[in-house]
């Protein structure tokens, strides 16, 4: 766990347009302060934070935190947010019905070496995407990125927004003798 609070303290907060920067403002401050509440709500019941949780106006600082009760909003909503939160689990399949209960549905990260757990999360895991030995916001412009269940309609890319920005229209003749 140490290890992963130091690099997470090492990710710089700043302004978007920097190019060192590798994480920017919220989208708003009552953005930032929703999320600041709900990391505030894991540790009170219980998390333990490993670092980051302070929030200035729109910046919340990279937070890492573990024991997060299952029935705190930091688990059950999405954040959009600079958070994260580590679960421990004894067995892969554990890791899998952990991912799937849950009423989002984005994309799911998975390291392993081995190919038979690989296709067994492709199976099980009820996700837009599964992506291996990467992180799940991985993507490239031509794949179909996107989510299943609240994690949204559709996909992106660039076929999906060409038939999105696309109307579809039927014209029928019948020629009459």
């Amino acid at each position: 766990m140490l290890f992963r609070s130091a690099r997470t303290k090492t990710l710089v907060a700043g302004d978007p347009k920097d190019r060192n920067t590798f994480i920017g403002p919220m989208i708003s401050e009552g953005e930032a302060k929703r999320l600041d509440g709900w990391i505030t709500e894991a540790v009170a019941l219980g998390a333990n934070l490993l670092c980051g949780g302070k929030r200035e106006g729109a910046m919340l600082e990279a937070t890492l935190l573990d024991n997060v009760d299952r029935n705190t909003k930091l688990n059950i909503e999405e954040a959009f947010g600079p958070v994260a939160f580590l679960i421990k689990f004894t067995a892969f399949e554990e890791a899998l019905d952990i991912v799937n209960d849950s009423k989002f549905g984005l994309q799911a990260g998975i390291f392993t070496r081995d190919l038979f757990k690989t296709l067994d999360a492709w199976d099980r895991l009820d996700v837009g995407g599964v992506v291996i030995n990467d992180v799940p916001s991985y993507r490239v412009d031509n794949m179909p990125y996107g989510g299943v269940k609240d994690s949204g309609l559709g996909r992106e890319g660039i076929r999906f927004a060409m038939e999105d920005m696309t109307e579809i229209r039927n014209l029928v003749i019948r020629r009459r003798s």
